[in-house]
């Protein structure tokens, strides 16, 4: 008899990227939106590599299984979504004094 399977929402959430039901959810939605959907914001046409939570899940699995993706090039994913709320507008960046910088290009 096989060992018994563990319930993967058990398991960390950064593992749960290695299962298969996620690795098909992201093949999906590659193919359902192959370009960069913050790119195409800018007018730059950018092919997808990153299945992106719109949302984060936050460590729920549900969520995790469930919440919307979007498509996203790994420069937008790995820099410009961190600046942005969940809304797509730029977050405020405070200053050293604790007052928001009016101007910063990054």
């Amino acid at each position: 008899m096989s060992a018994p399977r563990k319930n993967p929402h058990l398991s960390p959430p950064r593992s749960w990227y290695e299962l298969e039901r996620w690795r098909r959810r992201r093949r999906a939605q590659l193919r359902a939106e192959p370009l960069c959907a913050l790119c195409l914001n800018r007018g730059i046409v950018t092919v997808a590599t990153v299945a992106d939570h719109v949302t984060p899940h936050g460590g729920d699995w549900n969520r995790f299984l469930t919440a919307p993706l979007q498509s996203l090039c790994a420069v937008c994913h790995n820099n410009d979504k961190r600046y942005m709320d969940l809304h797509g507008k730029p977050r405020p960046i405070i200053g050293e004094d604790g007052w928001p910088i009016e101007s910063q290009t990054r």
